[in-house]
């Protein structure tokens, strides 16, 4: 059992099958959204790259950034060698992968040029669109830019290092503040 759990793809792909299964089990009372299994789908997708992008964005600012400080100096190369590249990794892709996934399923629904316009029918759907946008963009093109200089993957000095930590800080907190309401939005609209 412990060498099951200890293989993180196997782990993954068996919790896949799972879903799957209760997708396609006549008895199961899966229902999705719309009565449609693509739609359903993408919207089961949309949520789980959601809570990937904005689960490291609280690991991020509740966890990692707060204790950095505290951590002994001959320990720190552990987080920001290892720990931190890992994570960016995630947290990218994932903001990447649920702005996809959320505008597909806009226009399953059929409403994504509604929410795109901010029309009455799917103002807070569209709310939610664009605060998720301003975030996306945020992570890949202030956040993840300085992080690569804070963590080393791009040559820079002391100075041009401490600069990059504090945009890409003030862009994750922007991030946090714009979740709140994006996530009311998000989770609201239907």
């Amino acid at each position: 059992m412990a060498k099951f759990f200890a293989n993180l793809p196997l782990v993954l792909i068996v919790g896949l099958a799972v879903a799957v299964l209760i997708a396609v089990f006549p008895d199961s009372g899966y229902r999705s959204p719309t009565g449609d299994l693509v739609n359903g789908v993408l919207q089961w997708l949309h949520v789980f790259f959601g809570i990937t992008w904005i689960g490291l964005l609280y690991y991020f600012n509740f966890v990692q950034t707060p204790t950095m400080p505290t951590i002994p100096a001959e320990l720190k190369p552990g987080v920001s060698k290892y720990i931190a590249p890992k994570a960016l990794f995630y947290f990218r892709w994932g903001a990447a992968f649920t702005v996809l996934t959320g505008l597909l399923l806009a226009w399953s629904y059929g409403e994504l040029k509604e929410a795109l316009t901010l029309d009455p029918s799917a103002r807070l759907i569209g709310i939610g669109m664009y605060l998720a946008l301003i975030m996306a963009f945020n992570v890949w093109f202030i956040i993840w830019p300085n992080q690569k200089k804070v963590l080393g993957i791009v040559t820079a000095d002391d100075a041009a290092k401490a600069k990059a930590a504090a945009t890409a800080g003030i862009a994750s907190r922007l991030n946090v503040l714009l979740s709140i309401p994006m996530l009311l939005a998000m989770t609201n609209a239907h």
